[in-house]
């Protein structure tokens, strides 16, 4: 024995990450207990079939399908079942017992983060859950402590390693979105049934939660504005490709002044431009970044893997970590933070720079046409290019640059463009986001 006392650590689920967490406590018992002062004891997995195949070979006498008693006693429960329920019930229930709760749960935590934020707090104990937002970057650690001094104002990041695959396949070997996708789902980025990564819910449960942190106010994720990549095509890909622009799935979190001079949070997921001199345009593949920017520490990139069995379980054990330490050393678990309580704007509010391609009708006064449309909502154009496709029959095609404006005023823009008889379509509106 090493003279260190035990800690009692229960584990719902035992997926992917599950499996790899239950393996790094058994394999690296000694070199845990020596970061911790504390033995991690695990004391059994709840499972709902306990003789169910998996990547790692566990003990068998460690499952359970009995989880409400196994979380009974717990000094820190693991919560990976995933979804709604049982794994808020079964956290509530754990908090009032006591314990310490780490999750990797981000639907919970978007749906639920505050109401177990709350209980958690009144017992003084700690919620943790790192591994919710990018797998195994640490981004929500940063925010809610290291930077917790700090004014940030704007988050911004790739979250979604399905969507970035995707997107990035189209960019780099021109692939349709069609065959991106396909090939997405051959290597296992997408599920059966990939609505929820590449409609932007998976992004936007997400950016509620980096909302959250970054600004201390809760964002429901209803409130966020979402945009999936299912209307980005080959042709949108490569005019921005051509103007030096690349398109990722964007979650963003920023903090806005509204036309009415009311201080706000925004939070909206889309296919957005980013410079290709922006950082986050290397993110390549199925990786995620975070890009932060504050007032003092300027700005700051988070860059790894996103997801993976053995990449989320060290976030989980980070936290798992910090928790078991808190229990040698002592003292309350930190509060979760939303004192500011912050309007949450609407996407109207929002302000940033655009790309818009058109259809139009090759003939004179064309373009005075569109620029006293753009002129009369106050949006004004930094590039025009025209260029007549082969085998058009009396249409152009332009590709609009503006200068920053208005959400709001450019949605009048487009619309006005629509009813005009000089234009046949409004084949693509893409916002620009990364710039200051």
């Amino acid at each position: 024995m090493n003279g260190y006392r035990d800690l009692r650590v229960a584990l719902l689920g035992c997926g992917s990450v599950g499996a790899q967490v239950a393996r790094l406590i058994l394999d690296h018992g000694d070199e845990l207990a020596a970061r911790i002062g504390a033995n991690l004891q695990l004391t059994g997995i709840a499972v709902r079939d306990i003789d169910a195949p998996r990547d790692v070979e566990l003990p068998r006498e460690l499952f359970t399908t009995d989880a409400e008693q196994l979380v009974l006693g717990a000094d820190v429960v693991v919560e990976l079942m995933g979804g709604i329920e049982p794994a808020r019930s079964l956290i509530l229930r754990a908090i009032e017992g006591g314990a310490d709760v780490v999750t990797a749960n981000k639907a919970l935590i978007a749906a639920h983060g505050p109401e177990l934020s709350e209980a958690a707090e009144q017992v003084g104990a700690q919620l943790s859950y790192e591994a919710a937002v990018a797998g195994a970057i640490p981004i929500i650690r940063p925010l809610r402590e290291s930077l917790a001094g700090d004014h940030v104002t704007r988050v911004l990041g790739i979250v979604n390693g399905s969507t970035n695959y995707i997107l990035d396949r189209m960019d780099r070997f021109g692939d349709s979105a069609e065959d991106a996708m396909r090939v997405a789902a051959e290597l296992g980025y997408l599920e059966a049934d990939p609505t929820l990564d590449v409609e932007g819910y998976d992004a936007a449960q997400k950016a509620t939660i980096l909302a959250r942190i970054a600004f201390h106010t809760e964002v429901p994720v209803d409130s966020v504005y979402r945009e999936g990549i299912t209307r980005v095509t080959l042709a949108q890909v490569e005019a921005a490709k051509h103007a030096g622009y690349v398109i990722k799935l964007l979650a963003i979190a920023e903090r806005l002044t509204a036309a009415d001079g009311t201080e706000g949070v925004s939070a909206r997921v889309y296919p957005a431009l980013i410079s290709r001199d922006h950082p986050l345009a290397a993110v390549h593949g199925g990786k995620n970044a975070v890009f932060v920017e504050a007032e003092a520490a300027g700005e700051l990139m988070f860059y790894g893997a996103g997801a993976g069995g053995v990449e989320t379980a060290s976030a989980v054990l980070g936290d798992l970590v910090s928790a078991a330490r808190r229990h040698v050393v002592g003292g309350p678990g930190i509060p979760g933070s939303a004192h500011a309580d912050l309007p949450i704007l609407p996407i109207g509010e929002v302000t940033t720079s655009y790309q818009i391609m058109l259809e139009v009708r090759d003939e004179a006064g064309v373009l005075a046409t569109i620029a006293g449309i753009l002129a009369q909502h106050g949006v004004s154009a930094s590039s025009v290019e025209q260029s007549v496709p082969e085998g058009s029959r009396g249409t152009a095609s332009l590709v609009i640059g503006t200068h920053r404006a208005r959400e709001a005023d450019l949605a009048a823009t487009v619309e006005e463009l629509r009813d005009s008889e000089a234009v046949t379509a409004v084949t693509s509106v893409l916002r620009l986001e990364g710039n200051s």
